[in-house]
């Protein structure tokens, strides 16, 4: 990385408690930034008890913003009577305070003496003006201070917007944007300073304009949230869902506020909120915080609210056949132009909400970013659309759309009559192109970002029309079949990548696992297992298995947990580093990969366990003998029963882990396993740490090794916990069985506490109490149930 974009962040500062400040500051310690965070002064002795109450919620919030609990503890609490003198310790302070203009400016007043000479200094605001905000600041600050727009909740939105001021250093934007992405596992746009930026400003209009349809064609809401989510590539909460979660008194404020900064837009007229809605929040009907606003959960059923009437009654989501046959169809263009021409007021609905979201984007693409390609990553990742409303347009045909639009402009049917810009003539046939996307300020293609830190994404999001290497055939291919596919990129390492669905592992995976091995040993320095989609692997080929079970063959699914077991061995004691780039997924046969490679790189957002249980087997794939093992390890010398209890109680309850710093305190990662944020580093970040590993003079463990079992006693302390669970009734019959196989093999078998057992016991173990399982009518009930369902079933 170039000097220049490169700023160490030792210490972190965030001024403001609340729900965004707190949020904030718990992904800076979940990076490993120390973090003081700022709250007013509490009354009485304890200066600091409102900040440390902001602490105590982040523990108690779902989803959590915390990676494991523990984190939490490096927010060191702070208030501004007290502490402003340890803001000079910080490289970065981020302002997080409520939306008011005036309580920013006097809070820089307050803290702007105290801030570091070189630190950067940023607002997380939604809409503010950076340039008013900046105005206060003190002439050497302001080229080191921006707006940061995190999206709400900050760990898991992958959308960071970036708004530099009029005097923002190029320098200080490029170290933020190298930060952001990197440390903090962020997708980065720049947005100009105009209120909302890009991702609220376009989200908040489109909301609108749905609404706007939807009075116009008298739609249900319930029917038009089945029109706009996963139909259209929009997530589930679709729209009206979306504003319920968002709150409706939240959403009211935001379309208040662009009213109120946006007098020369020419929507203008539509940003306003209907009656019947200012009446749900007038009532305290403000949405899902309340219980109720357009949708209502009522016994187990959710009810939606009859605008007309003012009742609330039972879903009618039916989307009409014919514009269901549309919204199938594959071909975008296609299914535009049958949405266009369409009687039917459902698809007259869609296409008018496509156009006028078409229209808004053109007109106020260059007030309020760069390009287009920064709209429509805005729109992927602030607000879930598979497609940007430019890629949208482009994939429909941008001049067939276009001339679409026009005539619907002029013939008076689209909310403004606006003239749409000159240069949606002049991008030819859409905006983005191989060699970038179209820039209305100067009349060209803009490449994306040439900033260093994007050299860590071998393979970066395209934006639709973009060049780029393709993931699933980049490489040259050493051996490919229909599971898997192995290949390198001329640097030594081996990549191995699985082609099954949702890379479940099967005979096919297993056969090319431990090919690669050999391959990786004869001609490469190591081996990354790493996956193009978003998983590493849901775990063993359930449907074969379960298939084989019904049918009586057991002996091919004992050949299977065979073949499991050598392939993970061969993972473990190969003679080159074997390393596992984990993102998503990663659950029962897929742990056990992971847990026998040399090493492993796991996104934060990586959700590990061993959970069989759920479909009444136990791990076989040598994951119980992985925990057994660690059992001794993590003991040190010292009675392993507490750790062999804890690992014990993991796998029969079937935890999963809720972040990768979470499975490291499980024990599926090791201490040495690496961490990172973003999830698009993971393939350089694996083979840099297996060349690394190599040119360090890798040796695999040495087989053989024996470990003190825990034995009968560890056996019977563990049937004692469970015979508790099932007497009070949490657990089946069934699942007493499984636990106690579990135990066993765990524990060693029944042998004397002590005795010594080596890796070859445990994994004959771990066959035989499988099998045994599998061949019980309940266990079958349970895979059978699993297949259909998706569900587990606790029989």
């Amino acid at each position: 990385m170039n000097q220049s974009q490169q700023k160490h962040i030792r210490q972190a500062a965030v001024l403001g408690a609340g729900v965004m400040g707190a949020q904030i500051a718990a992904h800076l310690v979940n990076a490993g930034i120390p973090t003081y965070l700022f709250e007013l002064s509490a009354h009485g002795k304890n200066k600091n008890a409102n900040t440390q109450a902001a602490i105590k919620r982040l523990r108690k919030l779902k989803p959590s913003p915390l990676a494991c609990k523990a984190v939490a503890d490096r927010i060191v609490p702070c208030n501004y009577a007290q502490h402003l003198e340890r803001l000079s310790s910080c490289e970065l302070v981020v302002e997080a305070i409520a939306e008011r203009m005036d309580w920013k400016q006097s809070l820089y007043a307050q803290v702007a003496p105290h801030i570091k000479a070189d630190a950067i200094f940023a607002s997380n605001t939604s809409g503010l003006s950076i340039n008013a905000l900046a105005a206060v600041l003190p002439a050497d600050l302001r080229p080191r201070f921006c707006g940061v727009h995190f999206f709400n909740p900050p760990r898991y939105m992958h959308l960071a917007e970036l708004i530099p001021s009029t005097d923002t250093r190029q320098e200080v934007l490029a170290q933020l944007e190298a930060f952001l992405t990197s440390d903090l596992g962020k997708g980065v746009v720049i947005a100009r300073d105009t209120p909302n930026f890009i991702g609220n400003r376009i989200g908040v209009f489109s909301m609108l304009a749905t609404l706007h349809h939807t009075e116009q064609y008298k739609l249900g809401f319930d029917v038009v949230d089945a029109l706009t989510g996963p139909a259209i590539g929009r997530p589930k909460s679709a729209t009206f869902r979306t504003a319920d979660v968002v709150g409706l008194d939240t959403f009211a404020l935001v379309v208040s506020t662009m009213a109120d900064t946006l007098p020369e837009d020419p929507w203008r007229t539509h940003f306003h909120t209907p009656d019947w809605l200012n009446k749900l929040i007038k009532n305290g009907a403000l949405g899902q915080k309340t219980g109720a606003g357009l949708y209502r959960k009522k016994a187990k059923a959710i009810q939606v609210l009859d605008r007309n009437s003012g009742q609330y009654t039972d879903l009618d989501n039916t989307v009409a056949e014919e514009v269901q046959a549309i919204l199938s169809q594959r071909d975008p263009a296609e299914r535009m132009r049958q949405l266009h021409d369409c009687k039917h007021i459902q698809a007259q609905f869609l296409w008018s909400m496509f156009r006028d979201l078409f229209h808004y984007c053109a007109v106020q693409l260059e007030s309020i970013a760069d390009c287009a390609r920064d709209v429509d990553l805005a729109m992927r990742w602030g607000y879930g659309w598979k497609s940007g409303p430019f890629e949208s347009w482009q994939a429909a045909g941008w001049s067939q759309v276009l001339d679409w639009i026009r005539e619907d402009v002029q013939a008076g049917h689209a909310m403004s009559s606006a003239p749409l810009p000159a240069w949606v003539d002049q991008c030819g046939d859409g905006v983005h192109h191989g060699e970038g996307s179209f820039a209305p300020a100067t009349g060209r293609f803009l490449p994306p970002s040439q900033l260093s830190v994007y050299e860590r994404q071998i393979f970066p999001l395209r934006v639709l029309g973009e060049s780029g290497k393709n993931p699933r055939s980049d490489g040259d291919t050493v051996f490919e079949s229909d599971d898997m596919r192995c290949w390198h990129q001329g640097d030594g390492v081996l990549i191995s990548s699985f082609k099954t669905k949702m890379n479940c592992v099967g005979i096919g995976v297993l056969d090319g696992l431990e090919r690669a091995v050999r391959e990786a040993e004869d001609h490469f320095q190591a081996l990354v297992i790493w996956q193009p989609g978003p998983h590493f692997s849901v775990g063993a080929d359930l449907k074969a298995a379960g298939l084989a079970l019904k049918e009586g063959r057991s002996d091919e699914v004992l050949q299977l947990v065979t073949r499991f077991q050598q392939a993970t061995g061969a993972l473990k004691y190969a003679m080159v580093p074997t390393v596992a780039a984990v993102r998503g997924m990663a659950l029962g046969g897929g742990c056990e990969i992971v847990m026998h490679c040399a090493a492993v790189v796991a996104a934060l957002e990586s959700y590990l366990g061993l959970v069989e249980i759920g479909v009444g087997l136990l791990p076989a794939g040598g994951g119980l003998k992985e925990l057994a093992l660690r059992c001794v390890s993590d003991a040190k010398g010292t009675d392993s029963f507490p750790h062999l209890q804890r690992y014990f109680e993991q796998v029969a309850k079937a935890t999963v882990s809720s972040s990768a710093a979470h499975a490291r305190e499980l024990g599926y990662l090791r201490p040495a396993d690496q961490i990172i944020f973003h999830e698009r580093e993971l393939l350089y970040v694996a083979k840099r740490k297996a060349l690394a590993m190599a040119g360090c003079g890798y040796r695999p463990p040495m087989p053989g090794i024996r470990i003190p079992a825990g034995g009968d006693i560890a056996i019977a302390s563990l049937r004692m916990l469970l015979e508790n669970m099932r007497e009070g009734r949490f657990i089946s019959d069934h699942d007493y069985a499984i636990a106690t196989r579990i135990a066993q093999v765990m524990a060693g078998g029944d042998v004397d506490r002590g005795s010594p057992v080596d890796e070859d016991w445990l994994l004959r173990l771990e066959r035989e109490h499988f099998i045994a399982l599998a061949e019980t009518k309940k266990t079958q009930e349970r895979i059978a149930h699993m297949l259909k369902t998706g569900k587990p079933l606790r029989n």
